[in-house]
């Protein structure tokens, strides 16, 4: 269990760097049927655990970059926090196979999403005016919750909800937009795996694995991104094929699950 804890953490550490997100929606999927976690709920309570841990590492080079807007980024985790809570609290209620086999449509919807997603728009170094954090209140508040929400029921980062949603909410510039989503992911993760953990739904060694062999996989994944970033375009659709391809699977693995019982 060990080492293939250790593997699971290289591939979705790997992802992150060469893609730059999305990469731990693999981590469920790997805990359960991979690594061999035998509850689905550990599974999500473990990764979620993970997750939040390496968003904070990558938001701390965003930071001393000076990319996030932490203002928008702080109102966006706290709604989403609540929201975490109670979607992992209504997570832990719903039978762990149903919660599989409704985290394979997710990454199919996840799949479809950046397919299709258009490129970053330019202007990464315009500024917003702090005026706009009172017109832009309302809406972080409500999306915040409803990322939250889906992020804590999930167990996941939900870092291809967040940037979409504080997009929508402040019009901010992409680069921006990623890094402040930072906030949130390691907030949501750190929320779910804290209610996970409050029902004895953490294994914290494998955490602790999954983390550590993401750490070496990002490393290895930024370097490849870094020879191959003329290719960004590409590795997403591949990225986005292999993430569908994982949903079918856990799909017909859920469903096979149900019909036996």
């Amino acid at each position: 269990m060990d080492s293939a804890a250790l593997l699971s953490g290289v591939i979705v550490g790997f992802v992150l760097g060469l893609i730059g997100g999305g990469g731990s929606i693999f981590a469920t999927p790997l805990l359960y049927y991979f690594v061999g976690v035998a509850d689905p709920h550990i599974a999500i309570g473990t990764g979620a655990a993970a997750v939040s841990a390496n968003a904070l590492a990558n938001l701390l080079s965003h930071a001393r970059a000076g990319r996030v807007r932490w203002k928008f980024a702080v109102v966006f985790a706290i709604a989403g926090v609540i929201g975490a809570f109670v979607g992992a609290s209504l997570g832990k209620i719903v039978d762990g196979q149903k919660l599989l086999l409704l985290f394979g449509v997710l990454m199919l919807v996840v799949a479809g999403q950046m397919a299709f997603k258009r490129a970053a728009p330019a202007g990464d170094d315009v500024r917003l005016p702090v005026k706009n954090f009172t017109k832009t209140l309302p809406a972080l508040l409500v999306i915040g919750t409803i990322v939250g929400i889906l992020s804590g029921f999930f167990g996941i980062g939900g870092g291809f909800l967040v940037v979409p949603g504080i997009l929508a909410a402040t019009g901010m510039p992409m680069i921006n937009a990623i890094a402040s989503s930072l906030v949130s992911v390691a907030a949501f993760g750190a929320a779910t795996a804290g209610s996970y953990a409050w029902s004895g739904l953490v294994d914290w060694r494998v955490a602790v694995l999954l983390l550590g062999g993401g750490v070496v996989g990002g490393l290895f994944g930024a370097r490849l991104a870094g020879l191959l970033a003329g290719r960004r375009r590409l590795l997403t659709q591949i990225f986005a094929a292999a993430v569908a391809g994982v949903g079918l699977y856990v799909i017909a693995r859920g469903a096979l699950a149900l019909m036996k019982a």
